[in-house]
């Protein structure tokens, strides 16, 4: 039981370290207790405040000002040195999280969805929803709706940075998070690159395993420059960001008609649905198992990147409230 409450406290300090260095000005504790539930970890700011005190004790954070705190050299030190089970496994915890935060009501179409958010140069977000129209326009994306915030306003769980706009998108795990409610389970495999020809996916040529990834697949793609989703909007073929799933053949009724209502809700994430027991774009399906290609919530913003305009991109990062979304068009 000791054992147990030391690797929580470390999973603890290891999520605020990981806040204090992802920023770029000193937080306090009321700010790190509202992010760090987009890391899967529930602390209230009272107990925030506690570990950052234990933490300045330690060296790993510095108090700046009345109650800023700056991640420090051994802070640094602390997470390239961290447990490697805090590490691995991390994106499946988020989607089976995120899941089960989903709370989207099928037929009066209201809830909580999932979203992934990605911070845009305020200067070039003009720019990047003429790139990402075409992709949204195409459907090379789980809906066309989303939500903005400026720079200082509330988004999520959190604060948007200075000088910049956060723009939402629908993650795919809002498919799983409807079929969790409808009694189905789903196993999320992995994300990869999937090849498109003439509009039709053809192959998956990357992937990792969400499993085995203390990353969302899709970020790392993304960073890598491995896709052309522009060029699939524009020329119907190239690679772009897709997650593969699997669930029990039988169930396949209840899927059919999840999708359709999703659907009508403007949600339409599903790309492939295999048949019991064979291969979904050349990957394998186990026995009384149908395979699932879902496309990647995050191809519109891959696309901006893929033009030269980088943003900060959090896949599966919170939920929101399904009725705060606008259509793209709309917003340009």
């Amino acid at each position: 039981m000791i054992g147990s409450d030391i690797q929580e406290v470390k999973r603890k300090v290891i999520a605020i370290l990981k806040i204090l260095r992802d920023s770029k000005v000193p937080l306090g504790a009321r700010v790190i207790a509202q992010q760090i539930k987009a890391l899967g970890v529930e602390l209230g700011e009272r107990a925030v405040r506690y570990h950052l005190k234990l933490m300045d004790e330690r060296g790993l954070t510095q108090l700046v000002g009345r109650d800023g705190r700056l991640i420090t050299e051994a802070g640094i030190e602390e997470l390239k040195d961290a447990l490697v089970r805090d590490k691995v496994g991390f994106a499946i915890s988020r989607i089976e999280l995120l899941a089960f935060r989903t709370n989207f009501d099928l037929e009066k179409r209201a809830g909580l969805i999932p979203v992934n958010i990605s911070y845009f140069p305020k200067d070039k977000f003009g720019e990047a929803l003429r790139i990402m129209k075409p992709v949204f326009e195409k459907g090379w994306c789980v809906s066309d709706l989303v939500a903005t915030a400026r720079e200082g306003e509330r988004f999520g769980d959190a604060i948007v940075p200075k000088g910049k706009v956060a723009l939402a998108t629908v993650c795919s795990i809002v498919i799983n998070g409807c079929l969790l409610k409808a009694g189905v389970p789903t196993d999320s495999r992995f994300g990869g690159i999937l090849e498109i020809r003439n509009n039709k996916p053809i192959r998956f040529v990357e992937l990792i395993q969400y499993a085995g990834s203390s990353m969302d697949p899709s970020e790392v793609f993304i960073r890598a420059r491995m896709t052309s989703v522009g060029n699939v909007a524009r020329k119907s073929e190239g690679k772009i960001l897709a997650n593969y799933r699997e669930i029990p053949a039988l169930c396949r009724p209840i899927v059919e008609d999840v999708i359709v209502k999703l659907k009508r809700a403007g949600m339409d994430g599903m790309l492939i649905m295999g048949n019991a027991s064979e291969p979904v774009c050349e990957i394998p399906v186990e026995l009384n198992r149908m395979g699932v290609v879902l496309i990647g919530g995050l191809n519109p913003v891959a696309a901006a990147e893929e033009a030269g305009i980088e943003a900060d991109s959090h896949a599966m990062s919170t939920v929101m409230d399904y009725q705060s979304l606008i259509k793209i068009s709309d917003l340009i």
